[in-house]
């Protein structure tokens, strides 16, 4: 699994080498998720666990395997790996490509790695690499990992702008004003695109 970050766009990526190039089996872009539901923001934490899914799902579905992996349907509190089901088609098992960026704790690119096993592909990783892990005390704090994955640290962030800095919200957050996305609505907006893109991941 391919992942490369830029200012405006996270593009996720299946790919093979071969002797003549790379083989790209299935491709999506950040850009393409307002039509899943989410307008704003297409480059956080969230944006890329949701670019994750749809590109798992996308795959998935492809090769007529999305009814058998369906990954884990709502995010809960437990950590969740994909395993092979006995007498149906192993698990589709990659592996991450972050190309030049680094995967230090909390990195966008871990959310898509984080969206694409719940989507349903078989990904090796650690909780080390979550945003929620606290090195000192060697844990991994799940509802802070949810609150990443649900926009929920932006949503402060943004209650905090509105209340302690005056007119900083409109600069911060323009597009997210100009399209009437308010701190209260995001969860439900992620919500909403996680249930999109498991119905219709095209």
């Amino acid at each position: 699994m391919r992942v490369r970050v830029t200012n405006r766009d996270i593009i996720c990526q299946i790919a093979y080498a071969r002797i003549e190039g790379d083989m790209i089996v299935c491709s999506v872009y950040a850009h393409k998720l307002p039509k899943h539901g989410v307008r704003v923001g297409l480059t956080n934490y969230a944006a890329a666990y949701c670019t994750g899914l749809l590109l798992a799902h996308g795959l998935l579905s492809r090769f007529g395997m999305d009814k058998i992996y369906e990954g884990q349907v709502e995010v809960t509190r437990d950590e969740y790996n994909v395993e092979s089901i006995d007498r149906q088609p192993g698990a589709f098992t990659c592996y991450l490509d972050a190309g030049l960026a680094r995967t230090t704790t909390g990195n966008k690119v871990l959310g898509t790695l984080k969206g694409a096993v719940d989507g349903g592909l078989s990904i090796p990783h650690s909780t080390k690499q979550f945003p929620d892990y606290d090195s000192e005390s060697k844990e991994f704090n799940v509802e802070v990992h949810r609150k990443h994955i649900m926009g929920q640290n932006v949503a402060d962030y943004m209650r905090y702008l509105m209340e302690e800095v005056e007119d900083a919200d409109k600069k911060q957050f323009s597009q997210y004003i100009k399209n009437n996305v308010t701190p209260d609505m995001m969860e439900e907006m992620y919500k909403n695109t996680h249930t999109a893109i498991r119905e219709n991941p095209v």
